[in-house]
């Protein structure tokens, strides 16, 4: 399963193809010449430029969500990034909303949120242990593939950033307390659907 999961990221202009970090599987380095090592390259960008992008470029949720239902060609085209031609935007967002719901059990776990200003639109905060998608990577805009020796290098990039946001963002949240609670993020998603964003979080504080 992992090989395949790597495999096809390796297509990664291909819309609908992602990378899947499985819970407890390190990030794998890809051959040729020095081994890439995806997992330091993950520890040495994400305090000093991950975050600080995330909370500089996100936008809020009451102006982006709604923007992508009304225009999403026009929201996209201002608003999101692209990896390459025909892959599909990403977005960094931000906002603060009250936890409805926690799906947990399974392996793409998710905080449901009630967020003031968005309407219909359910927006979900991933959980894990595992994460699809390789937003965090595209959104922050300075993560390019020119940056990286071969398809393999650039999805290790973003499986290890997806492990970032399991051991830092998410570590010491107890999923089981936190319904009814208020929490503020900054996160990236890939739009899949305008009534419904999967957002993975880069930052997140939760009220005590």
């Amino acid at each position: 399963m992992v090989v395949l999961a790597v495999s096809l990221a390796a297509c990664s202009g291909v819309p609908g193809v992602y990378v899947v970090e499985k819970a407890g599987s390190p990030a794998a380095g890809a051959g040729g010449g020095k081994k890439f090592d995806a997992t330091s390259y993950a520890d040495g960008i994400w305090a000093s430029k991950v975050v600080p992008a995330a909370q500089k470029g996100a936008v809020d949720a009451a102006t982006l969500l709604p923007a992508l239902r009304a225009d999403q060609k026009g929201a996209s085209a201002r608003y999101g990034k692209q990896a390459g031609a025909g892959s599909p935007y990403s977005f960094l967002i931000k906002g603060t909303g009250t936890v409805t719901g926690v799906t947990s059990g399974n392996a793409v776990g998710s905080v449901q949120l009630d967020v003031p200003g968005v309407g219909k639109t359910d927006v979900n905060l991933a959980a894990g242990p595992a994460f699809v998608g390789t937003a965090v990577r595209d959104a922050v805009g300075f993560i390019d593939f020119s940056q990286f020796t071969n398809q393999i290098d650039y999805a290790d990039a973003a499986t290890a950033l997806n492990a970032k946001v399991k051991a830092t963002v998410l570590r010491g949240v107890d999923l089981n307390s936190i319904k009814g609670k208020k929490v503020t993020f900054t996160g990236a998603f890939q739009l899949l659907s305008s009534a419904s964003v999967m957002i993975t979080p880069i930052t997140l504080e939760v009220a005590s």
